[in-house]
């Protein structure tokens, strides 16, 4: 049995990529930083717990751009003899942190508009309105930032929903408190607030659920198992695939290792060039990192089938 062992450590995404994703996180964290403040002084201003709540999550934004860039420098760090990985993972264990972040705020502002409908309180609709507004274009830039890398990082996918629906949500906001002014019906303030936490929940748990399976080395999203294995077994040379094994080394980078069961009477050069053939595939289902080892065996040997 014959074996031969390909470390692979090229990258799917270039430093453009990443250097766009990271001028997208500061300039969105530096605009709603500036939102936040305002929103908050206005919130508590004109009581408008819709206020509150919106600026509430806007200000776990800030924390989740903060913490993406900072997870994403991190990622750059060279490796180490403690962690041959580097610091990639970081940008993981950011994406699960910002999810359990906004978990805490939907609790927050579930809370806090129960107590509204229980104990009302009068609202400045009209300027809540023009308040809201201007979260609307704040949003909306802060989500174009991050439009072009959204499918290519989690961490930007988080971020372009979260700033998305807050558009949407500002919205809301806009439209209740030009109804409040007209209507002067106040409790539509603590139902938009529980409108907010009912859209947060939805793009919140399927940041959790990718985060999760991510942090336990699942597959990651938008790679087919059965699509990889199809590809490797069509290279010329492959007669079968096991022993494969596919994590996410970071949000932006993924990694696999097989054993490629090849044909007997293959040459080196063919062998090479088969290998290639694979690592040319691999990366055409995101696959950056590969880690090929090569058997050839009799047609009766268990190695030739599945493990």
């Amino acid at each position: 049995m014959a074996h031969d062992h390909h470390d692979h450590a090229g990258h799917s995404h270039g430093p453009t990529v990443l250097t766009s994703i990271n001028r997208a996180l500061i300039i969105g964290a530096i605009l709603n930083a500036g939102y936040v403040v305002v929103e908050f002084a206005l919130g508590f201003y004109y009581n408008s717990l819709a206020l509150i709540a919106d600026a509430g999550h806007n200000l776990s934004d800030v924390a989740s751009l903060l913490l993406s860039l900072l997870a994403f420098r991190l990622a750059r760090v060279r490796q180490t003899p403690s962690f041959t990985y580097g610091y990639r993972k970081s940008t993981v264990l950011a994406s699960l942190t910002n999810a359990v972040i906004l978990l805490i705020t939907i609790g927050a502002i579930f809370w806090e508009s129960i107590q509204r409908f229980r104990h009302p309180e009068p609202v400045a609709g009209g300027s809540v309105a023009w308040v809201a507004a201007v979260g609307i274009v704040v949003n909306t830039v802060s989500a174009l930032l991050f439009f072009r890398n959204k499918e290519h990082d989690l961490n930007a996918k988080g971020a372009y929903l979260h700033l998305a629906i807050d558009a949407l949500v500002s919205l809301g906001v806009v439209v209740a408190g030009v109804l409040i002014n007209y209507t002067g019906w106040t409790w539509l303030d603590p139902v938009i607030g529980i409108l907010v936490a009912i859209i947060i929940m939805g793009s919140t748990w399927r940041l959790l659920t990718d985060s999760l399976r991510l942090s336990m080395d699942g597959i990651p999203a938008g790679i087919d198992l059965a699509a990889v294995l199809a590809d490797l077994r069509a290279v010329a040379g492959v007669k079968d695939v096991h022993h494969v094994h596919i994590w996410a080394m970071s949000t932006t980078e993924n990694a696999l290792t097989a054993h490629l069961v090849l044909q007997p009477g293959l040459s080196d050069s063919q062998i090479v060039s088969l290998k290639h053939d694979a690592r040319h595939r691999l990366e055409h289902q995101k696959i950056s990192h590969a880690t090929l080892e090569t058997e050839i065996v009799a047609e009766d040997d268990c190695a030739t089938k599945i493990c």
